[in-house]
């Protein structure tokens, strides 16, 4: 099998049960990476994860990680820097919470918000600073065109979403020169486990495809990558839209 040397031979996933991750770790695997992390809450799915990938042909192992736990983010991290070079940090956990309920339950809100935004501020903080200590690597942010205009449906989920969209590029800024590859993806919605419950808002799309975008992106060494493609154009319109006509949408 040709390698592709622009892509990682080592992946630390954070969020490893998430659907998108695990497309893009399948993709990588089948073309150069052969060392997994998947960081995440110790569970079955997490160990089933580990097991399918091993399956590939990839070295795995499971790290415990909570997002809600910023005081260990340092300790836990640091054990895997310390094991050897990792060649790109996903960034993957997120949780989509519930809307109706959110805003009834202002705690509920806030674990929202913290999980999206806050926990990524600090595992985001601690790879970039590991990554920079070896001079070189990728971390790849999975944000969402949620966080580019506040929608009426989720406009709690896409709160965090803005602001981990912002935090990644200010990073990105902070590390140019420094070998330190930085790259936002902005998926629409997608199609997995977590989302099948809700209807589905046009243009959707797939993990898989955005484990393609990521691949591409990585290559070009992208800063940011939309998924679908044409979603870029679509969101400067409605960024444009006056607020009044925005509120009309079926959004």
């Amino acid at each position: 099998m040709k390698e592709h040397p622009d892509l990682p031979q080592s992946l630390l996933v954070l969020g490893g049960t998430s659907g998108i991750a695990l497309a893009t770790a399948r993709r990588l695997i089948a073309r150069r990476t052969r060392t997994v992390w998947l960081a995440g809450r110790p569970s079955p799915s997490l160990e089933q994860a580990a097991q399918e990938l091993r399956a590939l042909g990839a070295e795995v192992r499971t790290v415990p990680f909570d997002a809600l736990d910023p005081a260990s983010h340092e300790a836990v991290l640091g054990k895997v820097f310390a094991e050897g070079a990792v060649d790109m940090v996903l960034l993957a956990f997120g949780v989509l919470g519930d809307q109706a309920r959110d805003e009834r339950e202002p705690l509920d809100a806030v674990r929202v918000v913290q999980t999206n935004f806050t926990g990524a501020v600090s595992a985001g903080l601690i790879s970039a600073r590991a990554l920079q200590d070896q001079a070189h690597g990728s971390l790849v942010v999975l944000s969402s065109v949620a966080g580019e205009r506040a929608r009426r449906s989720d406009f709690i989920y896409g709160a965090g979403k803005a602001g981990l969209d912002v935090f990644t590029q200010g990073l990105g800024d902070a590390l140019h020169g420094t070998g330190v590859h930085v790259m936002v993806v902005r998926p629409g919605f997608v199609r997995t486990g977590s989302t099948a419950a809700r209807e589905p808002v046009p243009p959707a799309t797939t993990p898989e495809a955005v484990a393609t975008a990521i691949e591409l992106g990585l290559r070009r060494r992208a800063e940011t990558v939309w998924v679908p493609g044409g979603l870029r154009m679509m969101m400067t319109a409605l960024r444009l839209l006056p607020r009044a006509a925005y509120r009309r949408l079926p959004l």
